[in-house]
């Protein structure tokens, strides 16, 4: 009697088995999406160059500057407007006007280089760093890749004083940022990751 219970029970559990692997995979692919959707996209800026690749239309792919009225010229589509927008957004704008031409067009845009001080998801340090500039933003971009490319912090600066400025939806909203620790004690959990439009602003000391 005491064999066919525990054959009864083994039998529940290796049931139940791939129920708890299904759960557990749906749960990761969620948070999996989640991340996705947080990450920020570059967003176009004037005097970007960008490649427009058109699949088997070779005639139609083509690298083209953004000008400084923020639009682009391509074959078949003289003026489109780049400035302001994601490269995926530019693409579905084009495949929208070159269907005028070609039958269900698949059209992909790639940021070949970037335009620092005209982009508007450039990252700007203004203050006390060594070399203050704006940088251009890519996927991944922290706090630390920043104050690498600036310099570091000058002698004046109160560098765990700093503010991240950030665009929320037409609000600015700001974010304490302890670059001194970062940079001194190597506090990694101050090292910020940073989004399209960012303003780092580093203070002077007050002696």
């Amino acid at each position: 009697m005491g064999i066919v219970r525990s054959a009864g029970i083994l039998a529940v559990l290796l049931l139940a088995a791939p129920v708890v692997v299904h759960a557990q995979t749906v749960t990761k692919n969620t948070a999996s999406a989640d991340v996705a959707t947080q990450t920020p996209s570059y967003i176009i800026g004037a005097g970007d160059e960008l490649r427009i690749f058109v699949w088997k239309n070779p005639d139609l792919s083509t690298d083209v500057p953004v000008r400084p009225d923020g639009k682009i010229s391509t074959p078949l589509v003289p003026d489109i407007q780049a400035q302001g927008r994601t490269p995926t957004e530019l693409a579905a704008g084009l495949r929208v006007e070159l269907s005028k031409y070609i039958q269900d067009p698949v059209v992909s845009v790639l940021v070949k280089t970037f335009a620092a001080p005209s982009s508007v998801s450039a990252i700007r340090v203004i203050g006390a760093a060594v070399t203050p500039k704006a940088i251009p933003y890519h996927a991944g971009l922290t706090a630390l890749d920043v104050l690498i490319e600036v310099g570091g912090l000058n002698t004046f600066a109160d560098g765990n004083d700093a503010i991240l400025i950030r665009n929320d939806g037409g609000k600015a909203r700001t974010y304490d940022l302890h670059l001194a620790d970062l940079l001194r004690n190597g506090e990694m959990s101050a090292n910020m990751k940073l989004m399209p439009g960012d303003v780092i602003r580093i203070p002077e000391r007050w002696f």
